[in-house]
């Protein structure tokens, strides 16, 4: 397949990992994961959340999690050109300082619009470690090598979706569903004195343009303006409407459809566990086999397990041992998409690799909350509206693929990229 040209900055040189890689890749890790905690610790808690605030619907229970994410997604536009022109580190830091703030506030809402208030201003806070955490792996690595070290990144951090909803459920049996909150203070200071010790700057100053409006629009048309970023930050827009919709939704379906509430930390764990054990899959395979040809191939497997679920809850009835591998199944396809969409989307860019990081960002979170609230919403104590929204969101996000691809899956255009190793 013919590779689109680049019309990102020139290649800088890339300095080599500032760690060691298995401490390079838990902090990174570490750093996506503080979204992760505040999106999944308080999901036992939701229920309760919903009668403390006496919330006339329990579908409001959602707008806990879509007030966060809401909040995390635009500002990273902002985020994104500003570490681009002052540096990674002390950004990242500032960013972390409002996110342990914001934390402890939850703890002391007095009311459910309090409540949703800190939880954007929080989303805020967090936007800027996601953009960082991605800007910095860019800025020493890209290609299929990006994608093989993402896909450890992922592997480490899909731990943390598996342990938070537990972290949460312990929490409420000694505290109030407060702390499932406070926890998120905690974890920021612990990863405020890790990044402040131990991670230097990766961003040198002579690679960091001036931070101006006119400047960053330039950049921002230049991610627009590259055919392979664009379509890959759109198809993951879509896709990870799956993700938000099943995580705003996921207390309420094994609780109301599958009378699992007592059980509900281990089953959305093992969810968890799968998007886990296929990103290590992806890092094995991804520089032998290629970024396109492992997305495309597990984005048709999403769309068709999905296709199998909704086909056989709507015919047999909603029976768990029916739902759930498939279920799994399904969300690992989505494990394997994620990290190689991000390396195609990420690969055309250099210099401007914080800007890029952004605006995939914003893709990713309030496109993707936004899909992913579509979904969600449709939960009326069945299974089958929330996965026809999966048929639908595989399907657009493929027919995305097949434009930025001119209409051929499977190629080979990373082939350029193999020997970046890590």
């Amino acid at each position: 397949m013919k590779r689109e040209p680049s019309l990102a900055a020139p290649a800088v040189s890339r300095p080599a990992l500032p760690l060691p890689i298995w401490e390079f890749v838990g902090m990174i890790a570490a750093m996506m994961a503080l979204n992760a905690l505040a999106i999944d610790t308080m999901l036992p808690a939701l229920h309760e959340i919903a009668t403390s605030y006496s919330l006339e619907s329990q579908n409001d229970q959602q707008l806990v999690i879509f007030a966060y994410v809401l909040g995390f997604g635009a500002p990273q536009l902002v985020f994104g050109p500003v570490s681009d022109s002052f540096g990674r580190k002390k950004v990242v830091l500032g960013c972390i300082v409002g996110y342990t703030i914001m934390g402890f506030a939850c703890m002391a809402a007095t009311s459910f619009t309090m409540l949703l208030v800190t939880r954007f201003l929080q989303g805020i806070a967090a936007s800027g470690i996601r953009v960082i955490a991605v800007s910095v792996v860019r800025d020493l690595m890209g290609g299929r090598a990006m994608a093989r070290l993402m896909s450890l990144v992922m592997t480490v951090f899909m731990v943390v979706p598996i342990l938070a909803p537990v972290i949460g459920q312990g929490v409420m049996l000694f505290a109030p569903w407060q702390w499932t909150f406070g926890i998120l203070g905690l974890a920021g200071l612990i990863m405020f004195a890790w990044i402040s010790i131990r991670l230097p700057e990766t961003l040198p100053a002579d690679n960091r343009p001036k931070l101006n409006f006119a400047g960053s629009m330039r950049a921002y048309k230049q991610v627009i303006m590259t055919p392979v970023t664009l379509g890959y930050m759109c198809a993951s827009g879509v896709i990870f409407g799956a993700l938000f919709s099943y995580v705003a939704s996921s207390e309420q379906v094994f609780r109301d459809v599958f009378h699992k509430a007592d059980t509900f930390v281990l089953w959305f764990a093992g969810i968890a566990a799968a998007l886990s054990v296929s990103n290590f899959m992806n890092s094995r395979v991804v520089e032998k086999i290629g970024m396109r040809r492992v997305s495309h191939t597990v984005l048709l497997g999403f769309i068709a397990l999905a296709i199998l679920n909704t086909v056989l809850m709507s015919v047999f009835g909603e029976h768990l041992l029916i739902f759930y591998p498939l279920f799994a199944l399904t969300f690992a396809c989505f494990g394997m998409i994620g990290a190689n969409f991000s390396a195609l989307a990420m690969e055309p860019l250099a210099k401007i690799a914080g800007t890029g990081s952004a605006a995939y960002g914003f893709m990713t979170t309030t496109v993707a909350s936004f899909f992913g609230w579509l979904v969600a919403s449709r939960f009326d104590g069945s299974v089958v509206p929330i996965l026809e929204g999966y048929v639908g969101l595989g399907i657009a996000c493929l027919v995305i693929v097949l434009i930025t691809e001119r209409g051929k899956l499977f190629g080979t255009g990373d082939e350029a990229d193999a020997d970046e190793g890590i």
